[in-house]
């Protein structure tokens, strides 16, 4: 990775490694480190983004650095990502610029997780449970490239691969969504109550193809509020 600084279940087995469509109501378990276990997320189009909202639950018990969501595209690895740095910061990578926020620690209860950023004025903000952190600025009049590829469970030091088995995530993750625009702070807080909202307009857990390398399990998530 470059660095650059400015429940009960039903279900449980191990997903197939051909295309699948739709998550709804499902989490995906990441048991053990690997170099080659991940999620692939196929959403039906990828366009340059200049503002987004990303969210998804998740939690680990892990207490070293990982990849929660790595988005790359030809131009950079990094091009949207959200990096465990320590147990209070998580970084959120756009290009070449790191933008780190304390947050509270993660730990082995599922708690949501939102970033949104826009880049009229590159505001960024995260949201954890649908409380708000304090606002930042980067990537100030940027676009996100499109046409990259979306990995859960690694880091991506290129498109699709060059994974870490030091930085791979180990624990649960849920509810991945991803929007085109920032979504106001009382939707950010109506997805953070409830699993079954309407998804992303780029990412729809919902319905999103994906698919699946190595030891990863899909569970019923029975943790959901309607």
């Amino acid at each position: 990775m470059k660095t650059y600084f400015l429940s009960m279940f039903v279900v449980c087995l191990y997903l197939p490694v051909s295309d699948s469509a739709g998550l709804a109501g499902k989490s995906l378990t990441f048991p053990v480190q690997t170099k080659d276990s991940y999620v692939q997320l196929k959403p039906e189009r990828c366009p340059d983004l200049s503002a987004f909202t990303l969210c998804l639950r998740a939690a680990s018990a892990e207490s070293r650095n990982y990849g929660l969501f790595s988005y790359a595209s030809s131009q950079h690895d990094n091009e949207l990502m959200l990096f465990k740095a320590s147990d209070t910061r998580i970084d959120l990578y756009l290009q070449d610029i790191v933008i780190p926020f304390c947050l509270p620690a993660m730990d082995t209860l599922m708690r949501h997780i939102c970033v949104t950023w826009e880049s009229g004025q590159g505001e960024v903000t995260f949201w954890v449970n649908g409380q708000r952190s304090l606002r930042k600025v980067g990537r100030k009049g940027s676009i996100v490239k499109g046409r990259g590829t979306y990995i859960l469970g690694q880091e991506q030091d290129k498109v699709g691969g060059g994974f870490d088995i030091d930085q791979s995530f180990v624990g649960e993750v849920s509810d991945v969504n991803l929007w085109d625009h920032v979504l106001t702070p009382s939707e950010i807080k109506a997805v953070s109550e409830g699993c079954y909202n309407p998804g992303g307009t780029i990412i729809d857990w919902s319905s999103v193809w994906y698919i699946t390398r190595g030891k990863v399990k899909i569970q019923d998530n029975k943790d959901c509020t309607v």
